[in-house]
């Protein structure tokens, strides 16, 4: 339950310490407490890496999702290199007059080379709000899983992308053993897996 007064900040001061392909912002600021009053004075540096859209392609007919799996220099482990491949959703980075939508289809076809022919939206997340300020709007998207397999992604971006076909039943499976450990990726098909019956029911429909 919320305090039975406002919840306010005060910023001290705010500065760039560092500004490149990526941002990072460095606060000085205090906020109210729980009990009453105000905290000592805070300081972080953010990381503004720019916000981002993740879809989860789904064929209710076949019961299929689509799957990425690609380098991640964050998940980079020399000792296990195998690690450093990450099974995920396809995602992008919303960039200047696109809308998350655009985004969704841009990359589905960048990506996987798939069709998104309908959208739900599902949640708009935090990634990691302790040290950025990165949100991503998760999407499942209507595609035809049949025509879908290969390596995808832009030889400018140094993509290197394998799309994968699995059943839900099998990705759902891939979570829980530990191949799939992106967050968007789990939260996304978890969501089908509470919503799969209504979702079949809507796209086979149209």
């Amino acid at each position: 339950m919320s305090p039975p007064f406002p919840k306010q900040i005060e910023l001290l001061n705010k500065t760039i310490a560092y500004n490149g392909y990526f941002k990072i912002v460095k606060y000085q600021l205090r906020h109210t407490l729980f009990r009453g009053g105000w905290s000592g004075d805070i300081t972080r540096e953010v990381f503004e890496r720019g916000h981002a859209v993740a879809l989860l392609p789904y064929d209710p007919i076949l019961e299929q999702v689509v799957l990425v799996e690609q380098f991640r220099t964050g998940a980079l482990n020399l000792e296990n290199p195998e690690q450093s491949w990450l099974w995920e959703i396809i995602a992008g980075i919303i960039e200047p007059n696109e809308t998350p939508l655009d985004v969704a289809h841009r990359e589905a076809e960048e990506e996987a080379g798939c069709v998104v022919t309908n959208v739900i939206p599902l949640h708009n997340i935090l990634l990691s709000p302790g040290g950025t300020t990165e949100t991503c709007q998760l999407f499942c998207g209507q595609v035809d899983a049949s025509k879908v397999g290969g390596v995808h992604g832009l030889a400018d971006e140094n993509e290197d992308i394998q799309a994968h076909v699995v059943s839900v039943t099998e990705a759902l499976a891939l979570i829980d053993n530990g191949v799939i450990r992106s967050s968007p990726a789990i939260i996304a098909l978890q969501w089908l897996a509470l919503h799969q019956a209504a979702v079949k029911q809507r796209w086979k429909g149209l």
